[in-house]
């Protein structure tokens, strides 16, 4: 197994909004996600962004996913999560480049796909126990992940966890 090196993470989430989709009933929560302190701040953190949350939610508008779920937008990539149409009891994922919101390839080595990162993964345990409970859809879209961001305490543990075995 080859391991590659890591980047450090720390995510921060920096916004929560409701945004219903123009003629029909396609709903989603977006999260915006920030990752503070790597270089390069622009293409990782809402602060230091080009993009800006209005100017992102009118190309997802444009874009006009269809479903009901949520968002993770990052400034550099943006995860659109629904639960699916052909059988709500399963979560869909498609991935953008969050500026122009071109279709992204979460295709990785060996046949896997990405799924999420911290902030993603805590978000989507968070939305789909909601999910799980709600009993009306507007019920599910009343809520919002109470989570706030987190860390990686150690970015190389496999890595150093592969070099010793």
């Amino acid at each position: 197994m080859e391991i590659k090196p890591c980047l450090p993470y720390n995510s921060r989430i920096d916004g929560r909004k409701l945004l219903r989709l123009p003629g029909g009933p396609s709903a989603f929560k977006i999260y915006y996600v920030s990752i503070p302190g790597r270089e390069n701040p622009g293409r990782y953190d809402w602060a230091f962004s080009s993009l800006k949350p209005a100017e992102f939610e009118a190309g997802l508008a444009k874009l006009a996913p269809e479903g009901v779920g949520f968002v993770t937008a990052f400034p550099h990539i943006t995860k659109i999560f629904r639960f699916a149409p052909s059988g709500e009891t399963i979560l869909h994922v498609k991935a953008f480049k969050t500026p122009g919101l071109e279709p992204l390839d979460l295709g990785r080595p060996d046949g896997y796909l990405e799924f999420a990162c911290y902030a993603e993964a805590a978000i989507a345990g968070d939305e789909y126990g909601k999910w799980a409970s709600a009993a009306t859809v507007e019920d599910y879209l009343t809520f919002f992940s109470p989570f706030e961001g987190g860390g990686i305490l150690d970015n190389t543990k496999l890595a150093a966890y592969a070099g010793g075995k």
